[in-house]
């Protein structure tokens, strides 16, 4: 086989379908969760649902949309931020979800909750305090009172409501935030979750909130409807920071996810390219499909010449960079589906223009395209 030949083939490994349970995604690559801040009210509008199907008419197979918000009056800092609650919000992601469909692409929202990662008296309800596992910020730092067992059951309850909603306006399946420090996460991590109830403890006690929030989603949704779990080890204030250390600390975790009812996990990382244990070039993605053998989707910083991260500590953006590493490792079975972020922020057709080689068409991302839906 030519190098030609050798690289059509690895680019082709990426528009191939891939099928769990009775969804077949008609192409490997995702969409990556964006923030994007343009629904009003909660509501997204005929500008958010032409936003995501532009990506899947140009071959994006799996969008999994922004974060939206779950209904508890302490989810989100951002009125503007999407709803999955609510007649009016409802509507508008049917829409999303109808024009995804009829432009041939697969579609799940990510349902979140930003826990003490909100910032008090933050919009749409200032005098609501934000919670937390423990009443401790990320840093550690005593802000607060724990959540109660009352105030747990709850948004565990709004968590299953905003999946139910999910399934009955056709979302093709949902995502959890369960990474970078926001509230599923906070009760993962050891330094926002000192609790001695049954919700804290070591490190597979600290599971239990996730647990019951993909249990209770499970039995809603029935056996056979996609759920994936977004997990990180770095948190938004700090990049170093580790749920686990060891592939065996890894594996324990990933199980009980499983047993839950887990059928994809979304592994966040900066840089899909670092390994994510010594000894081996596997990547955090690499290895959960390695513990777990679930469908694993792998994320950071594709198609870009630069970390995202820097795009915003430093202001600057990014150009474009060959994905010839990222095609081996798919190509490779080290992980299944591949989620691009900021490359497809900066440019609709990114997808597209992989698949014929139209690579000196790419559009370079910069800061400002975060001002609009493009």
């Amino acid at each position: 086989m030519s190098n030609k030949q050798q690289e059509t083939h690895l680019t082709e490994a990426l528009f191939q379908p891939y099928t769990i349970h009775n969804l077949t995604i008609p192409t490997r690559i995702v969409m990556a969760p964006m923030s994007r801040g343009f629904s009003p009210n909660g509501v997204p509008g005929p500008n958010v649902a032409a936003y995501y199907r532009r990506r899947a008419e140009n071959g994006v197979g799996l969008i999994v949309t922004e974060g939206t918000v779950i209904n508890h009056p302490a989810a989100t800092s951002e009125p503007t931020l999407p709803h999955i609650y609510g007649e009016a919000a409802l509507n508008g992601w049917a829409e999303v979800v109808r024009q995804v469909h009829e432009a041939g692409g697969k579609i799940f929202p990510q349902i979140w909750h930003m826990g003490i990662a909100r910032p008090a008296g933050s919009q749409p309800n200032p005098d609501v305090l934000s919670i937390s596992p423990s009443g401790l910020d990320l840093d550690g730092k005593k802000v607060g009172e724990p959540m109660t067992a009352e105030e747990i059951a709850n948004v565990i309850q709004s968590y299953v409501d905003a999946a139910v909603n999910a399934q009955k306006i056709g979302f093709d399946g949902i995502e959890l935030h369960g990474a970078h420090g926001y509230l599923i996460d906070q009760f993962l991590w050891g330094q926002t979750n000192v609790r001695t109830d049954r919700y804290g403890g070591n490190r597979m006690k600290r599971t239990q909130f996730a647990v019951e929030v993909i249990q209770a989603i499970r039995a809603a949704v029935g056996p056979d409807y996609p759920i994936a779990l977004r997990i990180s080890q770095w948190k938004m204030n700090d990049y170093n920071a580790k749920l686990v250390d060891t592939p065996e600390q890894l594996k324990q975790l990933l199980h009980v996810f499983v047993q839950a009812g887990v059928d994809i996990f979304h592994c966040s990382t900066r840089r899909f390219w670092e390994p994510e244990f010594e000894g081996s070039e596997l990547n955090f993605a690499g290895w959960v499909k390695k513990l777990s053998g679930k469908t694993t989707i792998t994320v950071g910083s594709v198609g870009l010449d630069t970390d995202y991260v820097s795009l915003y500590t430093e202001g600057k953006g990014a150009g474009h960079t060959d994905i010839d590493a990222l095609l081996e490792r798919l190509s490779n079975d080290e992980f299944d589906l591949v989620a691009v972020g900021r490359a497809l922020l900066g440019d609709p057709e990114w997808a597209v223009k992989i698949r014929e080689g139209r690579l000196n068409e790419l559009q370079a991302f910069k800061p400002e395209v975060l001002a609009a839906l493009i």
